[in-house]
Parts: structure tokens; sequence; C-alpha cells
């Protein structure tokens, strides 16, 4: 359970993390989008080149994004699965009633796979260089323009920070809640999955007072530090743009048109 990467920091002294929390933001959602222009190997050759050139920049080891993919091993195999045995077109290498293998199932299944990879490492990518805070003041900043349709900008990045800050302590306590639970005997891979289910009520319980517990002393800690929202508070850590974000801007656009041309 210790293993969610979702709103961990791995501090580096590396290019990926002195970038502009905003841009690698924005960038992580391009990515994401564009990477829906793959069509064929060559598209996806450039985007899992430019995916690896970021995870070296960044300083961190394969083993961390190994660790963001595993939760999602199940959905991808399934995901998989699906266009393997149910995509029709091509030629048909073998059938059996509604199921049926082809080289186009062949081929989207392939794809499928590359795009959840490239899609989990870019998103690992941008929460281990990222700290949680500079996340939510990211979407923050990307979110302003929808002030003046009176969205309330702040107050979404305030949960947001929250939110991400206590995923990893919640998952702590859940790991520890288990280990006690263990150490009274209680098996949680055995049996059914029915059985694996009533397992976790024993969990639900005292997590729920836990996290009722943090949220309270949370909520008496910033009032007790006369804390406001709203658009006239100051930041003690400014975002800054540099020139290296330009670059990273610039070499994004480069890659965009080179999946333009590679699609044709």
């Amino acid at each position: 359970m210790n293993k969610l990467l979702l709103g961990r920091y791995i501090h580096a002294d590396s290019f990926v993390h002195k970038l502009d929390a905003p841009a690698k933001l924005f960038l992580s959602f391009y990515f994401i989008v564009i990477i829906f222009l793959c069509n064929n190997w060559q598209t996806y050759t450039l985007l899992g080149i430019l995916t690896l050139v970021s995870v070296v920049c960044s300083k961190i080891k394969l083993k961390f994004f190994w660790d963001g993919i595993r939760p999602l091993v199940w959905l991808i195999i399934f995901t998989v699965v699906l266009q393997l045995f149910f995509s029709s077109g091509g030629h048909v290498y073998w059938q059996w009633g509604i199921f049926r293998i082809t080289s186009l199932g062949i081929e989207n299944a392939i794809y499928i796979f590359c795009r959840f990879v490239l899609i989990v490492c870019m998103s690992t990518l941008l929460t281990l260089t990222t700290p949680p805070l500079q996340i939510a003041d990211g979407m923050e900043a990307l979110m302003k323009p929808l002030k003046k349709v009176k969205v309330p900008v702040d107050e979404i990045a305030l949960m947001l920070s929250i939110a991400l800050r206590f995923v990893p302590t919640l998952m702590d306590e859940t790991t520890k809640i288990m280990n006690a639970q263990r150490s009274r005997g209680v098996n949680f891979e055995e049996g059914n999955l029915w059985h694996r289910a009533k397992m976790l009520v024993p969990l639900l319980i005292p997590l729920f007072v836990s996290s009722f517990n943090r949220a309270e002393d949370l909520a008496i800690a910033m009032e007790a530090r006369g804390y406001r929202g709203g658009s006239h508070r100051t930041k003690y850590r400014q975002q800054v743009w540099h020139r290296n974000d330009t670059l990273v801007m610039m070499l994004f656009a480069v890659v965009t048109g080179l999946l333009i041309y590679l699609r044709k």
C-alpha cells in the first residue's frame, strides 16, 4: 500500500526538478493530448524517446516508475486483452465464436499498451519531481483565467494541496493498521474475493476515524494561524518562469510537428 506514488516527492538536483511547476503541469496534460496523435510505430517511438530522455534528465531510478505502473498492471492487461480478442480487421490468425485474433487487433493491443505505459511514466515523473504544494500552486496558476467567471480557484487549489499532501499519509496509516491486524492473525490474502472484501471492513473504521481526527487537527491549526483564503494571500515560494521552461516548450512544439508529419 505504501508504494503509492501520488503525492510523493523525491528531491534531486536535476533539470526536470528545476522546471517551473505550471510548465510541468501544462506539458503533462499536453503530452496526454498529443499521444492520441500516434497511429504508427514511428510516432510511438518518438514519444518513447521523449519519455526516456525526460526520465534520464530527472535522475530518478527506473524502479520508481515501475512502482507507478504496478497498481495499473491489471487495468493495462484487461484493456490489451479487449483490443486483442475483439478488434476486427486485417488478417485473421485465430477465431473461436466472438473471439478472434487479427493483425489489426495485435497492432492495436501493442499501441494501447505503449500508450498506457507512456502516460503513466509521464504522470509519475510529474509527481516525483514536483512537491505537492507546487503542484497545487501550478494548478491555481493555470486556472487563473477561470476567476473571471467566478470559479473559486483559490479554494480548489487549497483542496487539491490538502488531498495531495494527505494521500500518502493515509496510505501509510492504512499500512500500519494492516500490519497491526496481521499481528493479530488476520490474513488478507486468503479466501475468495467476497471474503477478502469483508476482511477490509476492520480497516475502514479505524481509517475513517484517523482521517476525521487529522482533518479536525488541520482545521484547528489553520484557524489558530489565522488562515484566510482568497486572492489577497501572498506566497512564500513564487512561481518564476525560466529560460529552460521556454526551451522545453519549444521542444514539445517540435515534437508535435514531427508527430503530425510522421502520421502521414
